[in-house]
């Protein structure tokens, strides 16, 4: 048996607790919150979207940083593990659209309840507002030091303390400091997973409506980087939801500067030929109405001012007396509303963190470090990230596992 810290009470952190309990390990399990698993409350609008249902390509398709360091960890503990877990602990799970695995309840609560569970059923030793500041560590890791300037020893030390988004939830950058302290090296962290700011003033007029079954495109000078169906939000600054926030894990993963176009179809089940038959109908049935009152069926209300203006028609134009021109390009904006992305919002809205601890500082079958014996690190302080979906909830369940599956017995 061996004396194992975990810094962190995430979903890394308790996964990997479980892991060494479950493994004969004297267990403590270090929180600075008032309560473990803050951040998982509020992952997918309070549901908590568990995992992703994919095969496990499709796992590894998912991943945009270091996808092959994560071999190991998907192979050792995958989705379907992670599901098997969860039901055994008695949180009932269910598949949705895009196989995002969620509870039956719909309660992130449940998730953190069944992981509370196991860990008191396994004699771990949660100390909650508990912060650590410092590890003890030279070639060998010998403990921690609390903030409250007391030194706890341990036999080895795990590291899921998070990156820095929602700092709310008390992800505060902690790992790095241990990180960079001990030797490792650092990529650059940003903010991923994180609604765009546009340069379209309009948006603001549209906050709060969202369109659903439409597809958005990212482009860079013609070229296509992003291109997915789904959910999307209008706000005050731009626009957000699930496929722009999976859109910008692409953008920030090119750290660009300039400005990108995004383009949103809002009717990509039809075709431009098929569009243009039902505009052609709408058109007949309105022949006598204005422009501007003729457009009810095609759009949410809300939209409809934007939709006139991007299509440059007099909306006190009748019907009958828009050209076929006018009506070919009103087809063209409406497969291809043109948006201009200057950036992105900060840590404080971003779902993830891309950059953190480099992989090549860890060995990634056993997420203990190259560098210092005994020490691991999982989860978000990695530099490891994925798009929405369940993904990086799986990227923290397998590293968890992993790291608290290999310590050795001293």
């Amino acid at each position: 048996m061996s004396k194992v810290i975990v810094a962190g009470g995430g979903a890394a952190g308790m996964m990997a607790a479980v892991t060494a309990a479950l493994n004969g390990h004297e267990v403590i399990l270090l929180e600075k919150n008032e309560k473990l698993g803050k951040k998982i409350y509020i992952t997918g609008k309070g549901r908590c979207n568990v995992t992703n249902a994919c095969d496990v390509d499709g796992l590894f398709k998912a991943v945009l940083s270091n996808p092959k360091f994560l071999y190991s960890a998907f192979y050792g503990f995958d989705n379907q593990a992670t599901m098997q877990f969860f039901e055994e602990c008695g949180c009932r799970l269910k598949v949705e659209r895009g196989d995002r695995v969620f509870p039956v309840s719909d309660h992130a609560s449940d998730v953190i309840s069944a992981l509370q569970r196991k860990l008191k059923e396994l004699y771990v030793d949660i100390r909650l507002g508990t912060e650590v500041k410092a590890l003890v560590a030279d070639q060998t890791v010998k403990g921690v030091v609390l903030k409250n300037g007391n030194t706890l020893e341990a036999d080895a030390v795990i590291v899921a303390t998070g990156g820095l988004s929602y700092p709310t939830t008390g992800s505060t950058g902690d790992g790095y400091r241990f990180a960079k302290q001990t030797g490792h090296e650092l990529v650059e962290t940003r903010p991923s997973l994180v609604p765009f700011e546009t340069k379209e003033s309009w948006c603001k007029d549209l906050m709060g409506l969202a369109l659903k079954n439409v597809t958005i495109t990212l482009k860079k000078d013609g070229k296509e980087l992003f291109k997915e169906f789904g959910e999307m939000l209008f706000t005050h600054f731009g626009v957000s939801g699930p496929l722009v926030l999976s859109a910008s894990g692409v953008y920030v993963q090119k750290a660009w500067k300039e400005r990108v176009q995004l383009y949103i179809d809002l009717k990509p089940a039809l075709t431009i030929e098929q569009l243009d038959k039902r505009l052609l109908r709408d058109f007949e049935d309105n022949r006598n109405k204005q422009f501007k009152n003729a457009l009810a069926g095609l759009f949410p209300t809300r939209l409809i001012p934007v939709m006139i203006q991007l299509s440059g028609i007099d909306p006190e134009t009748k019907i009958n007396e828009i050209t076929k021109k006018q009506r070919l390009d009103f087809v063209q904006i409406i497969k291809n509303v043109p948006l201009t992305v200057i950036g992105c919002r900060d840590f404080a809205e971003a779902i993830i963190t891309k950059g953190g601890v480099s992989v090549k500082d860890i060995n990634p079958s056993t997420m203990e470090s190259k560098k210092v014996k005994n020490l691991y690190f999982a989860g978000e302080v990695l530099d490891l990230d994925a798009v929405t979906g369940g993904f990086n909830l799986q990227i923290a369940w397998s590293t968890g596992y992993l790291a608290g599956n290999n310590i050795e017995w001293l």
